[in-house]
């Protein structure tokens, strides 16, 4: 098949979605825009089957690259057979191409190619040929002093080896014996000797044996990290029965050699050929490739899961427009305050001193609350590091002491936000806004809108994934961007408020592009209308065919600029209005009139139904923004550190990480709780997500604490009280 036929298999679509899908990506066109304004061209595709596309298509474009080098190489050998070239030809994976490939691969000078040098290949074939006959009398004819060969047993010791390396990269006998360890196979782990106090922290792995591939990422990650430094052992038996699994794998190497009845001479030394070809180079060859595998799908989970938990946190409910309060705790260096106003500007900053060893309490409500009144501020918005909880404590008496301020507070997250306050972004944001302070606006702002604040901080630091040093970085790095593009273009960007940071993740603009929007923005003012962005320089045709539809102008020219409905595609709105005789105002936000309307009606050469349907919708509420509504947790009074913690407590809490193994909960204590997969809910829960995702307020119980490990068991079960 095809590479096209190949993927539309996949995934269970019609070749020509395929065709035309890997048509436009070819162009230059984005996934966001393929899935959001390309439905009719590729039947619908969504952004989640295409960005599946996406990958399978790099994927198997490079092991077609790498299928001719290869077709090429064994070609210049003059070693390529119809057979063999139709079997490279069949691969259908760079493992299997590889193990095809491993006979012809140059390589160092081995054993086995000496013995070849020796004139021992004949001596090979007569032993397979005569198995009557000891191989030690077939051997004598080939002794050669000149060559190195100075008795039988040498020779034969030559034709082992080169039976031996011809076993080895048997490509059809390695994928067999990798399957059956894969399937079958046990992981063991053990504590390197006389590390066992260095190791504590890998002391679940000290004597540990579970079945390959029923290993979960988490653990698999946990294990080869600690193999990684030198704290444990790791090796793989072929079977739960470790004699029995070496002897199916025997038998299938002694298959190879057509080895029969033992009686025979020569079928003894090729059984115990076999054997040792097993445990000399098959099984570490295997092990390698296995303990690859299994790296390789354990990336691929944990990965997935960061990502999930990435675009959960991106698309987080946000305040809106509110002045908010940022404040970045701390004890000994203080309580870093910044307020900025309804669109994210700085409009005041300082620092307070509630905490030891300055203790100034009363000194510190004085000044908050003066600058809530000052600036009229609606939500405070609290880090949740160190002296999170006393800081909570401290805006409660100010509402305590203050009935006249009307605030809410929120503890937030604060992962990543000393990362973007050191970077070149903050600096160039707030050149005179001392370091320490720019924290405490990104924790502002990261509640006024989630996905405009975390998009300037990389993915890594922002505390939602497990292992993410660990995994394959390239391959992390891919999907996390996949995501926060996907995020972006889902909830459309205010062109006259956006960042350079957010502009960046848009459908089309490059991160030049968008410093030129935002030089342009600041010379000639705001945007009016879309058609403007075509004055930007080095925004050519194909970038605003990408973009225009993402980026929104509030009250512009045009009310439709400020909704999801593409520039291209007005004529059908133009259609619509003159065939009901309503003005755009009349039609938008009608939402009883607009469901009455049959996409159908509407429909023209360039824009089918999917599209007129997408338009219909958007009208009735153009630009909504599809994230859910914005809810805040209370965090339980009283309990601020693990210790005030009771098996059996009840508490709020919220979110902050979805592993495959449960979800990890914030409940106020500076140590997030675990709710095991089996405590998520009265029933069986087969995936964590199914049931919460990040940044969920959800209602816990206290089961288990332990203090000299920090660990807290929580359960969500409705029958534990």
């Amino acid at each position: 098949m095809s590479i096209n036929q190949i993927i539309a298999h996949e995934l269970t679509v019609k070749i020509h979605q395929i065709e035309a899908a890997v048509a436009l990506l070819d162009e230059g066109s984005t996934v966001p825009f393929i899935a959001r304004y390309r439905k009719e061209i590729t039947g619908g595709l969504d952004d989640t089957q295409l960005r599946l596309l996406e990958s399978r298509l790099l994927y198997l474009r490079e092991l077609a690259a790498r299928r001719t080098v290869i077709l090429d190489s064994i070609a210049a050998q003059e070693k390529l057979t119809p057979n063999l070239q139709a079997a490279i030809l069949a691969a259908q994976t760079k493992t299997l191409l590889e193990d095809l490939y491993l006979p012809f691969k140059p390589k160092r000078r081995t054993k086995a190619q000496i013995a070849r040098e020796a004139g021992l290949v004949p001596l090979v074939q007569a032993i397979l040929d005569n198995r009557q006959v000891l191989p030690d009398i077939l051997a004598k004819n080939y002794i050669n002093v000149e060559k190195g060969i100075d008795d039988a047993a040498l020779a034969l010791e030559g034709a082992r080896q080169i039976l031996m390396e011809t076993l080895s990269e048997n490509a059809p006998l390695l994928a067999d014996c990798r399957e059956q360890i894969w399937t079958q196979g046990v992981i063991c782990v053990s504590v390197v000797k006389g590390k066992e106090k260095e190791a504590e922290k890998f002391k679940d792995y000290f004597d540990f044996r579970e079945p390959l591939r029923k290993i979960p990422s988490h653990r698999a990650l946990a294990m080869l990290r600690g193999c990684n430094e030198n704290f444990l052992a790791l090796h793989l038996l072929p079977a739960q029965d470790e004699e029995r699994g070496h002897t199916l794998c025997i038998q299938k190497v002694a298959r190879e050699l057509n080895v029969g009845n033992l009686a025979q001479p020569a079928n003894q030394w090729l059984a115990d050929t076999a054997q040792l070809a097993w445990k000399t180079k098959l099984l570490p060859r295997l092990e390698l490739d296995l303990k690859n595998q299994l790296r390789s799908h354990a990336d691929a989970e944990a990965i997935n899961v960061f990502a999930h938990n990435l675009r959960d946190l991106l698309l987080a409910a946000p305040a809106g427009a509110k002045v908010t309060m940022g404040l970045d705790p701390g004890i000994r260096t203080g309580v870093k305050v910044a307020i900025v106003d309804k669109t994210g500007k700085v409009v005041a900053t300082d620092t307070v001193y509630p905490h030891q060893p300055r203790n100034e309490w009363d000194g510190a409500i004085a000044t908050l609350a003066k600058l809530c009144k000052q600036h009229g501020v609606e939500l405070v918005s609290i880090g949740n590091g160190t002296a999170s909880r006393e800081t909570d404590a401290l805006v409660a008496e100010v509402l305590k002491r203050h009935s006249e301020l009307k605030f809410n507070k929120i503890v937030v997250s604060e992962a990543g936000a000393s990362v973007y306050s050191a970077s070149e972004l903050a600096a160039k944001e707030f050149p005179h806004l001392d370091v320490s302070l720019r924290g405490a606006v990104s924790i502002a702002r990261r509640v006024q809108d989630p996905l405009a604040e975390l998009v300037k901080i990389d993915p890594k630091s922002i505390g939602v994934g497990q292992y993410q040093h660990d995994v394959n970085q390239t391959h992390l790095a891919k999907m996390l961007g996949n995501v926060v593009e996907d995020c972006v273009n889902k909830v459309g960007v205010d062109v006259n408020t956006a960042s350079i940071s957010l502009l960046k993740q848009v459908s089309g603009l490059s991160a030049s592009v968008s410093e030129n929007i935002v030089a342009f923005r600041n010379e000639h003012g705001a945007f009016t209308s879309r058609h403007q962005l075509k004055k930007v320089p080095r925004l050519g045709s194909k970038a605003y065919e990408q973009c225009a539809g993402f980026l929104r102008i509030s009250n512009g020219d045009n009310p439709l600029d400020a909704s999801a409905v593409h520039p291209e595609a007005y004529p059908v709105v133009e259609n619509i209005m003159a065939k009901t005789g309503k003005s755009i105002r009349d039609l938008i936000g009608q939402v009883s009139f607009l469901r009455g309307l049959h996409a159908e009606h509407f429909t023209d050469a360039h824009f089918g139904v999917p599209t007129v349907t997408d338009i219909l919708h958007e009208l009735e509420k153009p630009g909504r923004d599809p994230r859910p509504e914005f809810k805040s947790v209370e965090f339980k009074a009283g309990v601020e550190k693990i210790a005030d913690l009771d098996v059996g407590m009840r508490l709020q809490g919220v979110v902050t990480n979805v592993a495959n193994f449960g979800a990890f909960v914030d409940v106020g204590v500076h140590q997030d709780g675990l709710v095991h997969i089996s405590q998520l809910s009265d029933t069986f829960v087969k995936d964590p997500r199914d049931i919460v995702k990040t940044g969920d307020v959800v209602t816990v119980t206290v089961t288990d604490i332990d203090m000299s490990r920090k660990r807290i068991g929580l359960t969500m079960k409705q029958g534990k009280k």
